[in-house]
Formats: structure tokens, C-alpha cells, sequence
């Protein structure tokens, strides 16, 4: 059977040029023309010529021209059972395989456990996602927890006072119990520090272990009601809430 080799990707020079920025299409026309314009080292005058921009070399006026990256920022509702990894060497299914449409590479903010489900954060901004995750911004995070038994009033203050997991005192979490049943509650809990299953071992602390784990909200960034496993871009103004956090 014979397979068709697939084509490189050629874009004309001048179309290049305008997609990184330089000028508009015409305007990178006249450098061409100019001889302002090398393609691997050598000057090129021909408007017919086409690149290949993940493999040739663009200089305009002696430096490199690249198309920038378009920053992306998703966030996505991540369902239990998926790692909060861009690739597992056990093979489990990542955040990453629910991004089908999205041509950029983009990287988890922070973490979710495998079995936590809820609002992930995901960008190729870099200088944004160390904003968020670094401890110095305390940057509130809220999960439903629901968990084994009724705590009491006390259990609930130990956790607003802080508990000692892994030898390390928590900071002070807020607690507001949302419902009960006979045998569970569901607690919203707000912490701002992000050490490995937190608020998981902060339960099992007062006695009452996590049944089901999510989270609803990173400072004001909400979940809201989009459907487990679907991901939306951020709207302007919450990239900009993030940005000047």
C-alpha cells in the first residue's frame, strides 16, 4: 500500500511576515523587495517564495522573525479519575486527552488529585501560572467535601484554628457545614495553600475522612455549572482578575 507523504506547511514569505507582526502584507512586500529579508542566510527578493515557518530561518533587517504564541487560558471541569498531568507513565487518562479542539500545548495550574474532581486551571502562560500557585499570593481556593459522619462544631473549629498533617500546622481554613445526612456531611472549606491532598488529610484529621472531593473556585474564578469533563476559554475580565492578582 502506498502512503502519501504529508506536505510540509508553506506559507508565501509576505504572509509570514504579517502574521508575526513586522507589517502588514503589502508593507512586507516592499521589504522584500528591499532585500531586508534573508531565508536561511540568504537574501530573498522573489514575492513568490514560500517558507516553511517550523523549519526555515526568517531574519528581517538581521533578526529572527517568529510568530509568537497565542496565550491561551482554559478552565476546565476535570472528573475523578483523571491526572493533572500533561503525560502518565502509567498510562491513565490526563486532563489533557479532554482538550481536543485546543491546537495550543497548555500546562495544568497546579494540581488536582486523581480521584478530586472540579475547576483546573490550565494556560501556557507561565508567568501567570507561577502567580497563581505560588504560596506568597494566598489565593483562595474552595472545595465541597463531603465526608464520613457529622462533625460537631468543635471538629469544624480545629480546622478554622488549623490541624497538624504531615508535622505541619495548616493555616487557618474557613468552614460552613452545607448539609447533612445520616451517616455524611458536606462541608465548603476555603484554604489558600495547596500542599499535596490537603484538604483530604485535614479531614481525616478530625476524624472524618473524604468521601467525595471537588473544587468550585480559585479566588474568583467560578466552576459554576459547567458540565463535568467540558472545558471554556476565561473571559477577559477573570484572565484579568488573575493577571493582577
Amino acid at each position: 500500500m502506498n502512503v502519501e507523504k504529508e506536505k510540509p506547511v508553506e506559507v508565501r514569505l509576505q504572509k509570514f511576515l504579517a502574521d508575526t507582526g513586522i507589517a502588514s502584507r503589502r508593507k512586507a512586500e516592499e521589504y522584500i523587495l528591499q532585500g531586508k529579508v534573508k531565508v536561511n542566510g540568504q537574501v530573498v527578493t522573489n514575492l513568490g517564495t514560500k517558507i516553511n515557518p517550523d523549519k526555515d530561518v526568517i531574519l528581517y533587517n538581521e533578526k529572527k522573525v517568529e510568530i509568537k504564541e497565542k496565550k491561551v487560558y482554559l478552565l476546565l471541569n476535570k472528573p475523578e479519575n483523571y491526572v493533572t498531568t500533561v503525560n502518565d507513565q502509567f498510562n491513565r487518562p490526563t486532563v489533557i486527552d479532554l482538550l481536543h479542539s485546543v491546537k495550543e500545548r497548555v500546562y495544568p495550574v497546579g494540581r488536582l488529585d486523581y480521584n478530586t474532581s472540579g475547576l483546573l486551571l490550565l494556560t501556557n502562560d507561565g508567568e501567570l501560572t507561577y502567580k497563581i500557585t505560588h504560596p506568597k499570593h494566598h489565593i483562595d481556593k474552595v472545595y465541597l467535601a463531603t465526608v464520613k459522619g457529622v462533625p460537631g462544631e468543635a471538629s469544624l473549629n480545629k480546622l478554622r484554628r488549623g490541624v497538624v498533617i504531615d508535622d505541619y500546622k495548616t493555616a487557618p481554613a474557613k468552614v460552613k457545614m452545607i448539609r447533612t445526612s445520616s451517616n455524611s456531611a458536606t462541608l465548603q472549606i476555603t484554604i489558600h495553600e495547596g500542599r499535596n491532598r490537603q484538604v483530604r488529610k485535614m479531614c481525616e484529621a478530625i476524624g472524618h475522612p473524604v468521601i467525595n472531593l471537588k473544587r468550585i473556585a480559585i479566588g474568583e474564578i467560578l466552576l459554576g455549572d459547567l458540565p463535568v469533563g467540558k472545558f471554556r476559554s476565561l473571559t477577559q475580565k477573570e484572565i484579568d482578575y488573575l493577571k493582577n492578582l
